[in-house]
C-alpha cells in the first residue's frame, strides 16, 4: 500500500487535500501570526477521520517557522513564545500547580536523533529544589515541578521507554507527560523548519519504521503531549519530488514530450512504487538528513527548552536569576 512517510498530521492531510479524498470528522484552522511564521491546526474528531489519516484522535499544532534554520535569537524567543502558547492550550492540566516530566525520546549518539536528549539539557528543572527547599527557594508562590529523563533506546538499555516512564511515573506521579522527539517528513522544505505539538502522545521511532510501544495517556496512564521536529526525510521521497520536476521539464521539452507524457500518467503511488523499486536494494530503507544537522539540532534544541521553560518554569528562572545575582 502507498503511504507517505511523514510523522506530521499538516503533510498528511495536504496530501489528502491533493488526492481530492474527502476528510470526514477532520478540521483544519490556519493562522498567520507573520510572514515567517504559520500555526496549523488539524483536528481529528472522529474514528472514522482518525483511520483515514491514519493517526489517532486528537489536535495537531503545526508550526511552521520559515527562518527557523536561520541564527536569530529574536526569532528563536518569538517561536518559543509560540510554542510556549500552544503548549499550554494543549495541556490538559487546569490546576494552578502541576507537576510535569519530560521526557527527551532518541540517541545522543546519532544527531538527527539527539534533539530530545538535548532539549533536557537546557531545561530549567525544578522538582529537586522544591523537593528539598520548598517552593519559596523561589520566592513565588506557585511553582511548577519538572522533572526529566532521557530514556535512551532499546539498543543501549534493553527496555522500552513506556517501560521506563511508567516507573518513573509510577514514583513521581506526575500530572502531565511532554515527550520530545525527532520527527521525519515529507517535504524536504520543513526539515528543521516545523514544530509540531500534539495531545495525542508518539510512537518512538515510527518516522523511520522502528515501531516501538506508543506513549500515550493509555500506555502511561497520565495525559501526554509529544513535541517534535523533522530532522529526517525518507530518500524515496526526494527522488519523488525530483521526477516530478524531471516530467515537468519533460512535458514542456519538444524532443521529450512523449517520455514525460508517459511519466506523467502514472498516479502517484505508482510513481513512488517505481522509485521505491529503482532504490532497491541499497537506497530504499535510507533517510537524509541536511549537512548542517549538527548545528541545526543545537540550536533547535535551546528553541524547544526555552518554550518549555516560558510555558512551565518562566517565574522560577527569574526568580533563580535574581537570587544568583
Amino acid at each position: 500500500m502507498y503511504q507517505i512517510r511523514t510523522d506530521l498530521a499538516l503533510e498528511t492531510q495536504e496530501k489528502m487535500q491533493e488526492d481530492h479524498i474527502e476528510l470526514k470528522g477532520v478540521r483544519f484552522l490556519e493562522e498567520k501570526v507573520d510572514r515567517n511564521l504559520t500555526i496549523s491546526t488539524v483536528v481529528i474528531e472522529t474514528e472514522n477521520g482518525a483511520k483515514t489519516m491514519g493517526k489517532p484522535k486528537g489536535t495537531y499544532i503545526t508550526i511552521e517557522a520559515g527562518n527557523m534554520d536561520e541564527e536569530d535569537e529574536d526569532y528563536h524567543r518569538e517561536v518559543s513564545e509560540q510554542l510556549a502558547r500552544v503548549i499550554r492550550k494543549l495541556a490538559p492540566v487546569k490546576k494552578e500547580e502541576c507537576s510535569v516530566l519530560v521526557a527527551g525520546l532518541g540517541n545522543r549518539a546519532v544527531t538527527p536523533d539527539a534533539l530530545g536528549p538535548r532539549v533536557v539539557d537546557n531545561l530549567f528543572i525544578t522538582r529537586h529544589v522544591i523537593e528539598e527547599y520548598g517552593k519559596y527557594a523561589f520566592g513565588e508562590e506557585k511553582v511548577n515541578r519538572v522533572s526529566s529523563i532521557v530514556p535512551g533506546v532499546m539498543a543501549q538499555t534493553g527496555m522500552e521507554s513506556v517501560e521506563i516512564l511508567k516507573g518513573i511515573i509510577r514514583e513521581t506521579k506526575p500530572d502531565l507527560v511532554v515527550a520530545v522527539d525527532a520527527l521525519a517528513a515529507r517535504s524536504t522544505k520543513r526539515l528543521n523548519r516545523t514544530i509540531q505539538v500534539t495531545d495525542t502522545g508518539i510512537n518512538p521511532g515510527s518516522g523511520v519504521g522502528n515501531h516501538r510501544h506508543g506513549l500515550n495517556e493509555k500506555s502511561l496512564g497520565v495525559p501526554v503531549i509529544s513535541i517534535g521536529i523533522p530532522t529526517v526525510v525518507d530518500a524515496a521521497t526526494i527522488v519523488n519530488d525530483t521526477m516530478y520536476n524531471l516530467v515537468t521539464a519533460l512535458t514542456q521539452s519538444e524532443a521529450f514530450a512523449q517520455v514525460g507524457t508517459s511519466l506523467e500518467e502514472l498516479n502517484d503511488a505508482e510513481k513512488y512504487e517505481l522509485i521505491r523499486e529503482l532504490l532497491s536494494p541499497n537506497l530504499n530503507t535510507m533517510f537524509v538528513t541536511p549537512k548542517d544537522i549538527d548545528e541545526s539540532v543545537k540550536r533547535l534544541s535551546y528553541t524547544i527548552s526555552e518554550g518549555l521553560n516560558i510555558a512551565f518554569s518562566e517565574a522560577c528562572m527569574r526568580a533563580s536569576c535574581a537570587w544568583r545575582s
